[in-house]
């Protein structure tokens, strides 16, 4: 855990549409994963937006026609003149309110954990963590079920979801 007393990320929201979100919520799920990687110095967008929007950007970068809960964004090809010199911007989380917001109401899942998860699952994907293989999927599951168990949020919220195919 960092030893920089009162630090914290710096998280910017973006919710155009006016969705009910709880930012404080967010932004402890996305303090506790960067505390537990010492990058509290680090920053990050969250983007709460449509369906329809998740689902260009899902088709456009993935090459999946469909709206899914949240997509992870890395700020690492930035170039060097945009770079922050107090911290470094990792990127950027975009969540599809109405599918997360459903998704969790059909899973029987408080939707703030749910949103929580999201931001802790999408955070350790800026962080460079994957589950694009069994060991890879371990690795981060370990330090996703940390972060959860720090935050109070039951980790059965997790096998559900990934069963689901969303996270």
């Amino acid at each position: 855990m960092s030893s920089t007393p009162n630090a914290s990320p710096e998280v910017m929201f973006q919710n155009e549409e006016g969705y009910p979100v709880d930012e404080d919520s967010l932004r402890e799920a996305v303090t506790t994963v960067l505390d537990m990687h010492d990058a509290l110095d680090a920053g990050l967008s969250i983007v709460i937006t449509t369906n329809e929007a998740v689902q260009e950007l899902n088709l456009q970068y993935r090459d999946i026609d469909a709206p899914t809960d949240v997509l992870s964004f890395s700020a690492e090809q930035l170039p060097p003149e945009l770079a922050d010199d107090e911290g470094r911007y990792l990127g950027d989380l975009v969540i599809a309110y109405p599918y997360a917001s459903q998704q969790a109401v059909r899973l029987k899942h408080p939707v703030r954990e749910s949103f929580m998860l999201l931001v802790v699952h999408g955070t350790l994907h800026l962080l460079g963590y994957d589950h694009d293989t069994l060991e890879n999927r371990a690795i981060m599951w370990d330090a996703q079920e940390k972060a959860l168990n720090t935050l109070g949020i039951d980790t059965r919220i997790v096998p559900t979801l990934e069963e689901d195919h969303h996270v």
